[in-house]
């Protein structure tokens, strides 16, 4: 199939939505007028968009945690405990599994388990399978704005009961929710997807009412260089803000080094701005959004303390929007509700210490995030290239080409040549740039980075490195030395 950067007409968005309502019984129960009644009902408190617009304007860093279980009485329970003992100031509803993969006779089945056995047989919580009305109990149970988070291809349907649902934040996109989660989702099907995600969210702006929209900053979540992310970032931006979206959140994984974070946050949100501006939508809001550290966490619940308060300080010091909180039981499995209000309260302590001070304007934090806007502006140019101007063209055939190219992500539509690696301060570099349209001299600075390690531990430069850096914090590293 052929996919372009077009607004959804509405002959063409009605015919689709017939058919994307009747993929589960619960689609029939979606009524577009009485959803978008019910959203502009919801108090201006539980908001997602204003909460985060709020907060952008008097520099404030919100925190939210991930959090979903199959029973939606149990469910409530768990969010409205992180928001009380937590003091979480954003909710999630993160989705199982099965709703992820639209097996939603599994998720069935899942909840039947879970309410014979007494506990959670889903890792999160199944919204297509509860309907409308159940989500509306979840939403209206809490005080704050509440987001659904998931790691779907395909989300029509899960879009169209979650915001008829009273949720007012939607996350993903059609690449940063098919490169890093998926093997055989082709970039044209999965945006074809998102385009009808962001048409149903712009036209309930349209009618008055503005839901949040969050791409998945950090992709693979693994050693992702900073330029890969945000041209991702810049790229699903772009596609929702043709269909008519006003409020989107752009995100990044913490990679460890200081300055290189806040750097990159500081870039992010720049060059969203520069982006959308210049394809004409000024009036769209960019907030950022700032993930605590993905990879491999330490199995002593102490370290593993350590660690959030690192990703803490980061998002503080980079005036994040927001920070997607980590819990200390991460590398043993699901946590519980008490390990994952002592990471919100963790991130919490540690930002609310740090709320007067940044690091955005000091000279190291601008010359990283110069390097990073040369690097964007090297991909960019070549996806508006090889798009002829579209942007959507242009995505698809920037990842046949390997020019924008996701580390470690299982698709077979990403072309998987590019390595990083850290340099000697723990910043991620380009071991290898594969087919990424760096300029001579962008590729010399990678080069020397790493080149100064090697020197430093005594070996050559080699994807020993890479494998090294993977694993080193769970060892309590950040750099994977020899």
């Amino acid at each position: 199939m052929e996919i372009i950067n077009r607004k959804l007409t509405e002959d063409a968005f009605f015919k689709e939505r017939e058919e994307v309502l009747k993929q589960w019984s619960t689609g029939s129960s979606v009524n577009l007028d009485e959803a978008i009644k019910y959203q502009k009902s919801i108090d201006v408190s539980k908001r997602f968009g204003l909460k985060l617009g709020d907060a952008q304007q008097n520099g404030k860093t919100l925190i939210q945690p991930r959090a979903g279980v199959a029973l939606y009485d149990e469910h409530i329970k768990l969010l409205q405990y992180l928001e009380t003992e937590g003091e979480a100031d954003l909710l999630p509803s993160t989705i199982d599994s099965y709703t992820r993969l639209n097996r939603y006779k599994e998720a069935e089945v899942g909840i039947q388990k879970s309410r014979e056995v007494g506990r959670s047989m889903l890792n999160g919580f199944p919204a297509v399978n509860y309907g409308v009305d159940i989500c509306r109990i979840v939403t209206s149970s809490l005080q704050s704005p509440v987001q659904v988070r998931h790691g779907t291809p395909d989300a029509r349907l899960l879009t169209e009961i979650s915001i008829a649902g009273g949720f007012t934040s939607f996350e993903g996109g059609g690449i940063s929710y098919n490169i890093p989660y998926s093997k055989n989702h082709s970039l044209e099907q999965t945006i074809a997807h998102w385009q009808y995600s962001d048409r149903l969210v712009g036209i309930y702006q349209e009618a008055g009412v503005a839901i949040n929209r969050e791409p998945f900053g950090p992709l693979t979540g693994t050693l992702v260089p900073a330029c890969i992310s945000t041209s991702v970032a810049i790229i699903e931006a772009l596609l929702a803000a043709t269909q008519g979206v006003k409020d989107i959140t752009v995100g990044y994984g913490q990679c460890g080094n200081l300055l290189q974070d806040v750097a990159a946050i500081r870039s992010l949100n720049l060059l969203a701005r520069e982006y959308l501006d210049k394809y004409g939508f000024k009036d769209v809001r960019i907030t950022t959004v700032f993930h605590q550290w993905m990879g491999g966490f330490p199995q002593d619940e102490s370290k593993s303390f350590g660690v959030i308060s690192w990703g803490a300080a980061t998002a503080a010091l980079a005036k994040a929007t927001k920070v997607i909180v980590k819990t200390p039981h991460e590398a043993m499995g699901v946590p519980t509700k008490e390990a994952n209000a002592s990471g919100l309260k963790t991130t919490k302590q540690v930002i609310s210490m740090l709320n007067d001070q940044s690091l955005l304007e000091i000279p190291a934090v601008i010359a990283e995030s110069n390097i990073i806007y040369s690097e964007v502006k090297c991909i960019m140019n070549k996806v508006e290239e090889l798009g002829k101007g579209d942007i959507a063209v242009g995505s698809v055939a920037a990842f046949e080409a390997g020019v924008i190219d996701v580390p470690f992500a299982p698709s077979k539509f990403n072309a998987g040549k590019i390595l990083p690696a850290r340099d000697n301060n723990g910043a991620v570099r380009f071991l290898d740039t594969g087919n990424v349209p760096f300029t001579a001299d962008i590729k010399d600075f990678h080069r020397q980075k790493l080149e100064e390690r090697a020197k430093f531990e005594n070996r050559k430069v080699s994807f020993q490195m890479t494998i090294d850096d993977v694993y080193a914090i769970g060892r309590g590293f950040l750099v994977g030395r020899n």
